[in-house]
Formats: C-alpha cells, sequence, structure tokens
C-alpha cells in the first residue's frame, strides 16, 4: 500500500489517504501524525470530527489489524 498526501496547510499536520482509496466518494480514511500521536478522520468531510490516538494505542491498532 502506498500513501499520498491529501491535504493540510504546510505548519499544520500532514494528512495521507491510501492509494487504494478512490476518488469516487468511497468509504475513506485519513490519517496525520504529529509530535501529540495520530489523528484520523473521513475524508470526506474534512472538517468534522477526529479521533485522537496515541502513539502506543495506534502500534497496537496496526498490529492488531495486520493480524487479520
Amino acid at each position: 500500500m502506498n500513501t499520498e498526501r491529501t491535504s493540510g496547510p504546510l505548519d499544520g499536520p500532514a494528512w495521507y489517504k491510501s492509494s487504494h482509496s478512490d476518488n469516487e466518494g468511497g468509504n475513506c480514511v485519513e490519517v496525520a501524525a504529529g509530535p501529540d500521536g495520530v489523528r484520523v478522520r473521513d475524508s470526506k468531510n474534512l472538517q468534522g470530527p477526529q479521533l485522537a490516538f496515541t502513539r502506543r494505542e495506534w502500534a497496537d491498532f496496526l498490529a492488531l489489524a495486520a493480524e487479520g
């Protein structure tokens, strides 16, 4: 899986979306990592709410997702 930077001001977080996503309005999330942790948002609602995770929580999630 590749990622591409999708948006964000240069002084703000860089948001990334999987290259497996399309621009046809499908289900997709964007992820931004920063010094305070990782944020996740709906790519169709950029101004909407965001989920916030610590780096440890995000690493645990990725490990479980990789297991299937």
